[in-house]
């Protein structure tokens, strides 16, 4: 893949990220189970922010997740386009004339999420095999769907956390909601990667739509 073709599509899935994070701030579900009439303006920015940063970083994780089926090429293209992929956006706040105090701390944001999410998705994959190997015995297929789930199940957990500013108790519906948002996101970034395979739109999908309710 060109340079140019790379950048284009860092550019594409950052701006996808902010749509996609605009759409669910202005649910009203969402709204009323994240308590927006309560909440000052402040608060409000801050969890559209958030929205954008968990976008940004899943789409990151699925870039690098090792489980995608294209060549090893593609996977090399993946990686760089990863890498850039928060650039685009910081970017893009700078064409909208955000001030450059501002750019610095996205610049900061979009690693620290990056860096906590990757951790804890390693984490959260280490803790599912246990269980499972424990209770029901681990299969290759088991192994697949439990690396295939991490980049939404990951995102969808610390984005709900830092929402509700780490009290969580009561608010199932919002994790919920979220995690359903990620999980559409993540099959309209996921499946184009993977050429639209039929296996993949198929199966895969079909599980994680169950999985996930949608």
């Amino acid at each position: 893949m060109k340079t140019s073709s790379m950048q284009v599509t860092s550019a594409a899935l950052a701006q996808s990220a902010a749509n996609k994070a605009f759409e669910l701030f202005q649910d009203r579900k969402f709204r009323s189970l994240a308590d927006f009439p309560n909440l000052p303006q402040t608060e409000q920015d801050r969890i559209f922010n958030e929205l954008v940063l968990a976008g940004l970083v899943m789409i990151m994780l699925t870039l690098e997740a090792p489980d995608l089926r294209v060549t090893e090429e593609l996977k090399k293209d993946f990686i760089s386009i990863k890498d850039h992929v928060g650039w685009e956006y910081i970017q893009q706040l700078a064409g909208m004339g955000i001030e450059k105090k501002y750019l610095k701390d996205w610049e900061k944001l979009i690693k620290m999420r990056y860096e906590e999410y990757a951790l804890d998705k390693l984490q959260a994959r280490e803790a599912t095999m246990e269980i499972e190997s424990k209770e029901y015995g681990l299969t290759t297929e088991k192994m697949f769907r439990i690396t295939l789930m991490l980049p939404v199940n990951t995102v969808a957990i610390g984005c709900h956390n830092h929402i509700c500013r780490g009290k969580t108790d009561g608010r199932d519906e919002l994790f919920k909601i979220i995690i359903k948002w990620l999980g559409k996101f993540y099959l309209e970034v996921r499946v184009p990667l993977e050429g639209g395979k039929i296996d993949w739109k198929s199966k895969t999908k079909a599980f994680i739509k169950r999985k996930l309710g949608i």
